[in-house]
């Protein structure tokens, strides 16, 4: 491994040395309790504002309510304490929620202190991590970290060991019509239609398209063909597909999108081949032996 090549502390460690510090519970404050969970009246506990997390399927939901009524809560809630009697979510509001539909008065939760600041920032902290974010909520916890905790692009790279272009790519899509970003939120279209609606000019032509990609159910390429000016239709798009006959197999729109997810975590190009037959390779690229190392040090995280 190059000596040039260091590890970008993760995101992650930032929570963890809070929520692991004594000196923010305040269990341990007077206490022969430092470390140990309290069980707090649901009633007690508020959602964090803060929280960049605005859809919560209902089926997960439900499934985690199953689980917790069998189980129990295997995961504490961590808190902080407003005021008599009073907590706030940090992170956990998914389980609360759960909490709350499996009828229970109670929930184990670990207590701490934080202003509003680290508040904010815990929680961003905690939901940038998660892997079932869509790419507008990362984007908007991208955008919050740079705006309210005055923070680069360049400095949120390294917080976060993603790459700068990653960063950008997810804050353009804010720029996008509200329309197009539900889209996106609703998985009717990948990130990659969505990268692509960025350049397809103004809002009227991005949402234009956007209706015609879920229309048609045009592929990533198709977009990025009709913005170019190489205009297709349906029909044209059918009679190519029945007239291929070439060794290679097209990938699918989830493979499409684990390459797209995939070259933005490593910040180089991927590519997926297929055959007809089924076997195919992955193809990842670098640049210099150093770049390789950067690879193989991301990989092994």
């Amino acid at each position: 491994m190059s000596s040039n090549t260091r590890k970008r502390p993760a995101l992650g460690k930032g929570l963890s040395a809070l929520l692991e510090n004594s000196d923010t519970d305040i269990t341990s404050k007077g206490t022969e309790t430092a470390g140990s969970i309290s069980e707090i009246s649901i009633s007690s506990i508020e959602a964090n504002p803060f929280n960049p997390r605005t859809n919560f399927e209902k089926d997960a939901l439900k499934e985690l309510c199953a689980s917790i009524k069998l189980h129990g809560i295997i995961q504490p809630l961590t808190v902080r304490k407003l005021g008599r009697d009073n907590y706030q979510i940090i992170s956990g509001e998914r389980r609360f929620r759960a909490a709350q539909l499996a009828g229970l008065t109670k929930v184990p939760s670990y207590v701490r202190i934080a202003n509003d600041q680290t508040m904010l920032e815990m929680a961003l902290v905690e939901n940038i991590q998660r892997e079932d974010l869509n790419p507008i909520e990362v984007g908007m916890s991208y955008q919050r970290l740079i705006e309210e905790c005055n923070i680069t692009q360049d400095q949120l790279s390294q917080k976060i060991s993603k790459s700068r272009s990653s960063i950008t790519n997810h804050l353009r899509l804010l720029k996008l019509p509200a329309p197009i970003q539900f889209g996106l939120k609703e998985h009717k279209i990948t990130m990659g239609h969505a990268r692509a609606l960025v350049s397809a000019g103004d809002e009227t032509n991005q949402v234009a398209l956007y209706e015609r990609v879920v229309r048609e159910k045009l592929s990533v390429r198709d977009v990025e063909a009709l913005i170019r000016g190489e205009e297709i239709n349906s029909t044209e798009i059918t009679t190519h597909k029945k007239n291929t006959t070439k060794v290679k197999k097209k990938i699918s729109e989830t493979e499409f999108t684990f390459k797209e997810h995939l070259s933005d975590r490593l910040s180089t190009k991927v590519e997926i081949k297929k055959a007809t037959n089924g076997n195919g390779k992955i193809t990842i690229n670098f640049n210099s032996d150093v770049d390789l190392d950067r690879i193989i040090d991301l990989l092994n995280k």
